[in-house]
């Protein structure tokens, strides 16, 4: 598969012959779907609380004696039933995370390039830099290339100035190859790779 270079200027820098074998396959949306599961299940903090019965500041004595009133039979006022009373099975602070293969998180990142790929909405930049931190001389630059909603990867290390320029621009996520994931892969409609984030990407995969 054979991709155009481009500038950030929007100008043309040859073309790049991409892997079938990370960015031709057929995407599986069973594999993407639980890989995206995943990811957002391990970000979810799992920090709500209820107080239980036991945990409740009240007094545990009985609340009247067991015969002789009519009423029905009840001991500690902390009971659910009761206002102010614990919650009963209520959520506690726990982690939702769970497992998932390396290899169907490897196989999940391999199915987003490729859905990325097939739908035509993957650019391949030269490089990733700017001379001066300013945020619109990259808006042109997006305008330009079309870019309104866009994930950008650059190499290892990203230019402080281009990463200081597009922070202030809304649905425009910049990270370096080792950030690249699926969920920002697929919640951004194109996929903006640097020629580095490629020849990495295809080291990785080797």
């Amino acid at each position: 598969m054979d991709l155009k270079i481009t500038t950030l200027a929007g100008k043309d820098a040859g073309k790049l012959k991409l892997n079938e074998e990370i960015f031709g396959l057929d995407p599986r949306e069973d594999i993407l779907q639980r890989v995206v599961r995943w990811q957002l299940a391990k970000k979810q903090q799992g920090t709500h609380k209820a107080k239980g019965r036991a945990e409740i500041a009240r007094t545990g004595a009985k609340m009247y004696k067991q015969k002789g009133t009519g009423r029905a039979r009840h001991h500690s006022a902390r009971a659910p039933q009761f206002r102010g009373g614990g919650k009963a099975h209520g959520p506690v602070v726990r982690s939702h995370e769970h497992d998932l293969p390396k290899k169907v998180r490897a196989l999940g990142l391999k199915h987003a390039l490729s859905a990325k790929a097939k739908s035509e909405s993957i650019i391949i930049v030269d490089d990733l830099a700017l001379a001066e931190a300013k945020t619109k001389a990259l808006v042109a630059s997006f305008e330009k290339l079309g870019l309104s909603n866009a994930l950008v990867i650059g190499g290892a290390e990203l230019d402080q100035n281009f990463k200081r320029a597009a922070t202030n621009i809304p649905n425009i996520d910049v990270l370096p190859i080792q950030g690249i994931n699926v969920y920002d892969i697929l919640r951004r409609g194109t996929l903006v790779l640097s020629k580095a984030a490629v020849e990495a990407l295809e080291e990785r995969f080797k």
